[in-house]
């Protein structure tokens, strides 16, 4: 995250960026923050140079989760030898 503000660099609100990329709002400020995009804060509002946002997009990304993780039904080796003994 740069110090100074780059005025001659154009730029978007995390909200623009958001709707514009389908990301959220807050990975968009948690990428600002890791340094990973470029940009600025103006009180509480994160602003975004476009320039960074293309290039950050056109990157290649390891995809992340689809949503919550599922627990397996799967039965334990104990709980088969149990219900198998109990049926003799």
């Amino acid at each position: 995250m740069p110090g100074k503000i780059e005025l001659n660099r154009d730029y978007l609100t995390t909200t623009q960026a958001a709707e514009r990329t389908g990301l959220s709002k807050n990975y968009l400020t948690q990428l600002l923050r890791q340094g990973k995009l470029e940009g600025f804060q103006l009180v509480r509002e994160w602003l975004i140079y476009r320039d960074s946002l293309e290039n950050f997009l056109a990157s290649p990304r390891k995809p992340g989760p689809k949503g919550p993780r599922k627990k397996s039904r799967q039965e334990s080796p104990d709980s088969v030898s149990m219900k198998n003994s109990n049926n003799t």
